[in-house]
């Protein structure tokens, strides 16, 4: 392309008219130079920029997946993934040097069960104005927020289970492109449920008030499988149903199962004939048995999981989201804010039990991912869970390991999070003082990076 280029400008240079040979070949040399000029500049700004290194320093770091303390580290970075780890505590002299001093660098949390789209802060004291008044166009504006509190609290990776109108999937795409801050996201879309069910918005109302939103409301086996394949086209990650009924919604029962086993094979079934994982929110004993059944990757809640359900569990090979926390939250703030004293009975009725069962389940050796059901309490606060599951029976270890190693396995994403090793995404964070000592430290995170970028460093 260059030689035609070229042939063509001597050509138009000796037939202008009137010039002689000096003049000819001064213009060939400027327009020549303009030329490649040109071509050189387009071709700069086509190629890639060469990756900025970074390398971070830290006199401690968790090797979380052969579960040791270990130090010091420096982290190289190139672009957004780790280049190197090195344990001789030197930088490269090429590397941009972030020097964490005495801190403890872990990989980047993440948390398995999150609603980026709502938030409890949202209900000031009337519980049916955010109902009633308030729409997916609200969720949207306000989801951005949630998200950069989740990246701030240290949570560098979230899977979103259940939102309507497809908001995560919009939130998602956002951080993706680097519209907005947050952490990287698994979005299910709407949560699939049974009519009247936990996924129903209309239980408990007039037959007469409709709700224009796009559900996961789906009865049958075909309707299911529809709802499957239609949550897939629109962008999910994964697959969330209702297997049992529960807390937070206006159902009389807290955990009778809401779909058949013939339902739920149904879309386990289609979710991994589309290469999805599938979650299913349970808190009975018979529902959470049906679920793993039907094939599972985890089950959320977990509530009144009996001893049948952790052995089909550990056999199946199938993870166990225990939310821990968030009883206290929903005990001591919830009433405030006007919700159904229904719904503050049901929480009674599960809250202690769930605790119990996740220290049987502990002491079992189940696979457990940690898993926060953040958006029923306030979103930034995820980290308060670390604590509550040392006092049920985790070592702080296997709580961090819970949040990182285990967590990434159940996402299928361990070539990409959940360590601090070579080849993965640069996602940090670091505490001041040991977590292993006091893992509630881990609600006071200080340094966050996410894919080479520092979104916070409190610890200068």
């Amino acid at each position: 392309m260059y030689r035609r280029s070229l042939l063509r400008i001597r050509m138009r240079t000796a037939t202008v008219t009137g010039l002689n040979s000096v003049r000819g070949d001064a213009m060939l040399r400027t327009l020549c130079f303009a030329l490649l000029s040109t071509l050189a500049a387009a071709a700069a700004a086509d190629a890639p920029a060469t990756p900025q290194r970074i390398a971070v320093k830290a006199a401690h770091w968790l090797d979380v997946e052969a579960g040791r303390e270990r130090g010091p580290v420096v982290v190289v970075i190139e672009g957004d993934r780790i280049k190197e780890v090195r344990e001789d505590g030197q930088a490269p002299a090429d590397a941009r040097l972030i020097d964490l001093g005495d801190a403890t660098l872990l990989p980047g949390l993440i948390d398995v069960h999150t609603h980026l789209t709502g938030d409890p802060t949202e209900i000031k004291g009337d519980y049916y104005e955010a109902i009633l008044k308030r729409s997916a166009i609200d969720a949207a504006i306000l989801a951005h927020l949630y998200a950069k509190r989740t990246l701030d609290a240290g949570f560098t990776t979230v899977r979103n289970v259940g939102a309507d109108d497809y908001v995560d999937v919009a939130l998602r795409n956002a951080i993706d492109r680097g519209d907005i801050p947050g952490p990287r996201m698994l979005v299910s879309g709407p949560a699939i449920g049974a009519t009247g069910g936990h996924a129903d918005d209309t239980t408990g109302f007039s037959p007469w008030i409709e709700f224009h939103t796009v559900d996961g409301v789906a009865d049958g086996v075909d309707a299911v499988r529809h709802k499957v394949r239609e949550n897939v086209k629109n962008g999910a990650d994964v697959i969330k149903f209702m297997a049992s009924a529960g807390v937070l919604s206006m159902e009389a029962s807290v955990g009778a199962p809401q779909y058949t086993q013939a339902e739920m094979d149904a879309i386990v079934d289609e979710a991994h004939r589309w290469g999805k994982k599938v979650a299913a929110h349970a808190h009975g004993a018979e529902a959470i048995k049906m679920a793993i059944r039907a094939g599972v990757d985890s089950v959320e809640h977990c509530s009144l999981i009996d001893a049948e359900g952790l052995k089909l569990a550990r056999q199946r090979g199938t993870y166990l989201d225990f939310d821990v926390y968030n009883d206290d939250y929903i005990l001591g703030e919830y009433a405030k804010k006007g919700f159904p004293a229904s719904t503050i009975e049901k929480e009674k009725l599960v809250g202690r039990l769930q605790r119990e069962n996740f220290r049987r389940a502990v002491q079992a050796g189940e696979k457990m991912a940690f898993a926060t059901d953040a958006g029923v309490y306030p979103h930034g606060w995820n980290g308060k869970q670390f604590a509550k599951m040392v006092e049920w029976g985790m070592t702080p270890m296997q709580a961090i390991q819970a949040a990182t190693w285990n967590a990434a396995d159940l996402l299928g994403w361990r070539d990409r999070v959940g360590a601090i090793k070579p080849g993965l995404y640069a996602d940090l964070v670091a505490v001041d003082g040991d977590p292993l000592k006091d893992v509630s430290i881990l609600e006071r995170v200080g340094f966050v990076m996410k894919g080479g970028e520092v979104d916070k460093n409190a610890l200068r």
